[in-house]
């Protein structure tokens, strides 16, 4: 049986070097670089593995997964991350992912991965392993930032963390910009900010963006 795989990064050359790589032994159904489009292709092409960064534009990897579980997408998921944290590896593996794999590591390591997940097996590059088992001794922090924002809040906090105008989030959501004003003002109440800027931080904070 071959095993359906679908990649997403934004970074073009990264995604590309790792998609031939693993055609050589998956097959390698697309190649997106952004959460919306990580969700409308898995939904079209239903993959056995999805592995996806988690900082990327327009949605990021961690919310397009989410989404994708109120789907009911059966899909394996690997997260390929540049971030070595133990916060945002519970959080991805409480989201539905099977593995979170760093960026640093080699490529016979994601391969590693990939084959653990298929077997119903959970992965976690040794990089972070033994800080990730240390924090799943202790609680994990309540009322988290995150927490506090819906999903389509989240959204257009990172669209407004990467530069977008109000127009602009309001094309991109469907949303009138009445609307994503509102949502803007209800963050800021949420989070008990008061500038912009002081909102882009919690992105930052939040690893929506970098």
């Amino acid at each position: 049986m071959t095993i359906r795989v679908l990649l997403a990064d934004d970074h073009a050359l990264f995604a590309q070097s790792v998609a031939h790589l693993l055609a050589e032994r998956y097959e390698v159904v697309d190649v997106v670089a952004d959460g919306k489009a990580l969700r409308a292709s898995a939904m079209e092409h239903k993959p056995d593995v999805i592995v996806t960064d988690i900082t990327m534009p327009h949605m990021n990897g961690l919310d397009g997964i989410r989404s994708l579980r109120k789907n009911t997408c059966a899909a394996k998921v690997v997260f390929l991350t540049m971030h070595r944290d133990t916060e945002l590896a519970r959080e991805c593996f409480n989201a539905g992912g099977s593995a979170f794999v760093t960026k640093d590591s080699g490529f016979d390591e994601l391969l590693t991965a990939i084959d653990a997940v298929i077997r119903n097996q959970q992965y976690v590059s040794p990089n972070i392993a033994s800080e990730l088992f240390e924090a799943s001794k202790e609680p994990a922090s309540p009322g988290g930032e995150s927490d506090l924002l819906t999903t389509r809040q989240r959204e257009i906090l990172q669209l407004f963390a990467e530069g977008k105008t109000m127009k602009e989030i309001a094309s991109i959501t469907n949303l009138s910009t009445r609307t994503v004003e509102w949502h803007k003002y209800r963050m800021m109440q949420m989070l008990k900010v008061r500038r912009s800027a002081e909102l882009v931080q919690c992105a930052v904070r939040m690893k929506l963006v970098t």
